[in-house]
């Protein structure tokens, strides 16, 4: 059995893993407000290309784009995998990275089927473990990450697809549901046939009409990698709130874990303590009982 003083050492120690859990989660709840601003702020500027891109594709029949397109050999396909640079934060990586492996091991009998773009030193260094061909890698983004960030990756990856180094491009990351739950999700982000498909079961109700100039196939041939940015940079908004959420969650157990593991080890030492006075009373009634 553990000395008073030893349990007494484990009580402190645990009190102060239980400030820093319980300052780790007020941090991660103050980043995780600032996460869903910037997606609320975003969102409608991601929707309105959305909206001037389906409009120009339903109002000009002869309009069209290799982006737009499902090609008819698919030889490699590319993911962008949105992980985290820490740790700390509960299933949230190891849930979307045990996702990912599954899907490829089902999909592709060959590294040369695919390449990754990896975003989060956490996912870079598992699939580097594994020798899977990574493309890209960004790490050490920002907690509040602007565009210019992460502009070249989404850049590259947009050209690589029309390069035809990849053949179609989906995302995986963390959805953002709420402020413990988040639910790994894939996207197709290129190409661009879910869009197309909103289109056509949107078409005519109440699609907003413009005049473009110049012709709506520049307007496309600018536009549209824009989107395709700006869809892979809005999962990343998604995916840090998901990682502040996840974070703030498994501090906040942490803390949870370490009240209930002070109340142990309190009573431990109180019992210990008890028994530590009752058999110092003993040994002095037997003294005194000796001596008489």
């Amino acid at each position: 059995m553990a000395s008073l003083k030893e349990i007494k050492t484990r009580i402190g120690s645990t009190k102060k893993t239980k400030q820093i859990t319980k300052a780790m989660e007020m941090v991660s709840a103050a980043k995780l407000n600032r996460a869903q601003t910037k997606v609320q702020n975003f969102l409608p500027y991601r929707d309105k290309i959305r909206e001037v891109v389906a409009s120009i594709s339903q109002g000009s029949e002869d309009v069209s784009h290799p982006m737009l397109q499902e090609r008819k050999e698919i030889k490699k396909t590319g993911y962008i995998i949105i992980t985290s640079d820490r740790g700390l934060a509960g299933a949230y990586n190891a849930g979307l990275l045990r996702y990912t492996l599954q899907l490829i091991e089902e999909r592709h009998a060959s590294p040369d089927e695919y390449g990754l773009v990896v975003i989060g030193k956490i996912g870079r260094d598992f699939f580097k473990k594994r020798n899977m061909p990574i493309f890209q890698e960004i790490v050490g983004l920002a907690d509040q990450p602007e565009y210019a960030e992460i502009k070249n990756i989404a850049e590259t990856t947009v050209q690589m697809f029309a390069d035809q180094v990849f053949d179609e491009v989906f995302i995986h990351y963390n959805h953002f549901l709420s402020a413990i739950s988040q639910e790994v999700t894939e996207d197709k982000i290129l190409p661009l046939t879910g869009l197309m498909e909103e289109n056509e079961e949107g078409s005519g109700e109440g699609t907003l009409n413009y005049l473009y100039e110049p012709d709506p196939e520049t307007i496309l041939e600018k536009l549209l990698p824009h989107y395709a940015e700006s869809l892979i940079y809005g999962s990343l908004l998604d995916a840090k709130a998901s990682e502040f959420g996840a974070r703030m969650s498994a501090m906040r157990s942490a803390t949870d874990n370490a009240d209930n593991r002070i109340g142990e080890l309190t009573l431990s030492y109180n019992r210990a303590r008890q028994a530590a006075i009752t058999q110092e009373i003993n040994e002095i009634v037997s003294g005194a009982s000796a001596q008489s």
